[in-house]
């Protein structure tokens, strides 16, 4: 079986979770997926992570935090019936027998692929000591997500049965976790978590906005696919960990501008001659003035490195950065930490797959419009037979072409 077919699968099951339902036994004024509940979770667990880091000089082993936040969502996609309540009773009681269960569905997607990830994913559910540092930011992360869906609900509904109870629970974790000094900062609801407060508002603008779709999926979902596939793709190419963290971040955050502007439609911004240069512009001033005052000062470069020219292969020399390395070069020169390298072409790539997915399920389900069979259409068209990054993009699309029956193209 070829890597890229592997792949192809195991980002299948990721996109199982834009149909899983959170709180779907309370009153919800809005959709709440477990898609976007883990993307919002990865972008607090990078906010803990880096006041740890800058703050108390702690040392974060950035691949292990990555991969296990990917660990737990694979683990989440395996469990989708289980209530939350239900689902942390039975792990507190059936913690290993539930980790050999979700062990042995996942074997089949873990074929062909970085055989490094598999025994990652095992070491991080059977060896109690692995990445215990890590997993602590991402049960605070998790907390912390939970709480801010809970907020939406509990305001929406505080009179229903039970939620006082919830909303102890909820709180009493998060105070469990109060040695970590993100989860303080989060808590006073300032600076730091207006920026997570932001990230989580692009939970509501919805991907290909102009066409009825199902799943639907956020442009937060979006994100964390993008980053998932970025960072899998980059581990098949043995990039060096800064590369794998950049690209990972690169990929989570390379629509964050959109939380200023929505998300438009390429046929939009191409509408009009000197519209996309425009957009551009103001997505830079809005980030310049709206978003990066909410990060630390010392922070605010790097979320530019991964926000401006998000699309290009770059790296850093003495400082500077260097736009427009070509990929071999990328991979041999520059696959060190010292130049900060990202993979930005396989970024677009990695994009490009999921807006073509995202139209593909939709179609496969039933739901289509002009958009979307263009869209499909046209995406498909560009990567039929390409390699980008040393991956064979063309062997990933056709997978997901041959599992399209409902309509030919």
């Amino acid at each position: 079986m070829k890597k890229e077919t592997s792949m192809a699968k195991l980002i299948e099951r990721f996109y199982e979770a834009a149909s899983m339902q959170r709180w779907n036994d309370h009153i919800r004024p809005v959709e709440l997926t477990e898609l976007d509940k883990q993307a919002h979770k990865m972008v607090i667990a990078y906010v803990i992570a880096k006041f740890e880091e800058k703050d108390r000089d702690a040392d974060v082993d950035w691949k292990k935090l990555i991969e296990g936040g990917i660990f737990e969502f694979l683990h989440r996609t395996v469990l989708t019936d289980l209530k939350p309540p239900v689902f942390h009773k039975m792990m507190d009681e059936k913690e290993e027998d539930l980790n050999k269960h979700v062990l042995k569905q996942l074997e089949e997607d873990f074929k062909g692929i970085n055989r490094e990830f598999r025994e990652k994913f095992e070491n991080y559910f059977f060896e109690p000591g692995y990445a215990k540092f890590e997993k602590r930011i991402l049960q605070a992360a998790h907390y912390l997500a939970t709480n801010w869906e809970f907020k939406i609900i509990y305001h929406t509904a505080p009179f229903i049965y039970g939620i006082e109870e919830t909303k102890s629970a909820i709180e009493n974790q998060i105070e469990d976790h109060y040695d970590l000094i993100g989860v303080q900062k989060l808590s006073l609801e300032k600076k730091s978590y207006g920026f997570v407060d932001l990230c989580g508002q692009l939970r509501f603008q919805e991907r290909w906005a102009h066409s009825p779709r199902i799943p639907k999926t956020s442009v937060l979902g979006h994100m964390y696919i993008v980053a998932i596939k970025s960072y899998l793709f980059s581990l098949e190419n043995g990039a060096c960990p800064k590369r794998l963290y950049n690209n990972f971040f690169a990929g989570l955050f390379h629509d964050l501008p959109e939380v200023m502007t929505k998300d438009i439609i390429s046929p939009v911004k191409r509408s009009v001659e000197g519209l996309e240069d425009i957009i551009k512009e103001y997505e830079e001033s809005q980030m310049n003035t709206k978003v990066l005052p909410l990060l630390p000062r010392s922070w605010r470069r790097e979320m530019r490195y991964f926000t401006e020219d998000e699309f290009e292969n770059k790296v850093k020399i003495k400082g500077e950065v260097l736009k427009g390395i070509d990929f071999r070069e990328l991979n041999s020169k520059y696959n060190s930490d010292e130049y900060s390298p990202v993979d930005g072409k396989l970024i677009k790539a990695c994009d490009k797959l999921a807006a073509f997915i995202e139209a593909d399920l939709s179609i496969k389900h039933g739901t289509t419009s002009k958009h979307l069979e263009e869209g499909r259409k046209n995406i498909y068209e560009d990567f039929k037979s390409k390699k980008v990054s040393g991956t064979d993009f063309g062997v990933i699309f056709d997978y997901f072409k041959r599992k399209s029956f409902k309509i030919d193209f």
